[in-house]
């Protein structure tokens, strides 16, 4: 399908919003409320499969890469909120004692 520069502004300029006015993204059958139910259908009617998902990456460790080193970093340990409070003045002294000494 080709356009003429003219039609093609014209639709694009149908979609732009006047000052004010917020845009809502997912309306429809992709908002949150309709999504798991409606989605699943608008598949079996177009006779799509449902994605796959991939069970080995829920196996395998979460890794990060280090800020300063690039390798990889593991959970070690899961904090609440009052231990991340508590031992935060401590981490602090530790992080800048490690960028001092690079």
């Amino acid at each position: 399908m080709t356009l003429s520069p003219q039609e093609f502004l014209r639709r694009f300029l149908q979609r732009v919003l006047p000052r004010g006015f917020p845009r809502i993204r997912y309306f429809g059958w992709l908002a949150n409320r309709t999504r798991k139910n409606l989605l699943p259908l608008c598949r079996f009617l177009l006779h799509e499969p449902p994605p796959a998902t991939e069970a080995s990456s829920l196996n395998q460790p979460t890794t990060w890469p280090c800020p300063l080193c690039q390798g990889p970093m593991y959970i070690l340990e899961r904090l609440t909120a009052a231990q991340i409070l508590f031992r935060g003045n401590q981490i602090c002294v530790f992080l800048s004692l490690v960028l001092i000494a690079r």
